[in-house]
């Protein structure tokens, strides 16, 4: 069994501040996880998975980002209108499996107009990311296909650049552009499942931090993809939002105005999980 990975979860603009808020704060208290053998990221885990992979500073960077405030023109709050829930709740209806919501939101993906652009997307998540290239570290960035509904993930090995391959993971139906990148078209990693721990199998020490706890009747949820790495004998430990947080971040994980309590909520939950975080990592 391999050592030790680290798994982030979706969330949108305020779990990436969390999820940051959380490293941030582990760090502080003696505990890097960028020294994980894999980290996989999905979305807002994604783009914090990224800074993390090139080393611990990126993360310290990328909390001080979380805490200014939005720029002119750039602090309008993204959402799911009633309409597109109401979609999504129907596909969640009418399907069995993951890949098949995958597919359904992939068609309703590629019939949207989003207000802004691929390549604006793409300059956005460029600029929160280290460097151009893929890091060194085992880095798993998690995308859903947009035609088939299927789960891939993107990695140095690959032809995909780290900007498409974060820009693809990010890529909230409807929300978001699609992305096209390697010969696909790529949808939100986070549509699979909030966490996609599962990835993590055959690892022995598991951290997976998931600003979205919850499942539904197709998508598993992080604690239960958890569970099934421990009765694979993985030692695992989750975190979720707190209450703090909950609050903190509000109903729209897409609103910006939010990120700056998202990010100190989770800098202030850290310390319940830093002695459990600890054991599991240091063994």
């Amino acid at each position: 069994m391999a050592d030790t990975a680290l798994v982030l979860g979706a969330g949108g603009v305020t779990g990436t501040a969390w999820e940051t808020g959380i490293l941030h704060g582990l760090a502080k208290a003696g505990v890097d996880l960028s020294t994980a053998d894999l980290i996989v990221g999905s979305s807002a885990g994604a783009v914090v998975g990224a800074r993390l992979a090139f080393g611990p500073a990126g993360i310290g960077d990328l909390y001080e980002l979380q805490l200014a405030a939005p720029e002119n023109g750039k602090g309008a709050a993204d959402r799911l209108g009633p309409v597109t829930v109401l979609r999504y709740a129907r596909a969640v209806l009418s399907s069995r499996t993951p890949d098949e919501y995958g597919r359904k939101l992939g068609a309703l993906a590629r019939e949207s107009r989003p207000g802004v652009t691929a390549a604006e997307r793409r300059e956005m998540i460029a600029a929160l990311l280290p460097s151009p290239e893929w890091p060194e570290r085992h880095l798993l960035v998690t995308a859903v296909n947009a035609v088939t509904g299927a789960l891939h993930t993107f990695d140095r090995t690959g032809t995909v650049t780290l900007a498409d391959a974060v820009t693809a993971s990010c890529a909230v139906p409807v929300v978001r552009p699609v992305v096209s990148a390697g010969g696909g078209s790529w949808i939100d990693g986070g549509v699979h499942s909030p966490a996609n721990a599962h990835l993590a199998s055959g690892y022995g020490r598991v951290i997976v931090i998931a600003p979205t706890a919850g499942g539904n009747k197709v998508i598993v949820s992080p604690r239960a993809q958890a569970a099934e790495l421990e009765a694979e004998g993985a030692r695992v430990e989750v975190i979720t939002p707190d209450a703090g947080t909950r609050k903190a971040v509000g109903r729209n994980s897409l609103d910006p105005a939010r990120r700056a309590a998202a990010a100190r909520a989770g800098l202030a939950q850290s310390a319940a999980h830093t002695e459990e975080v600890a054991a599991v990592w240091h063994g």
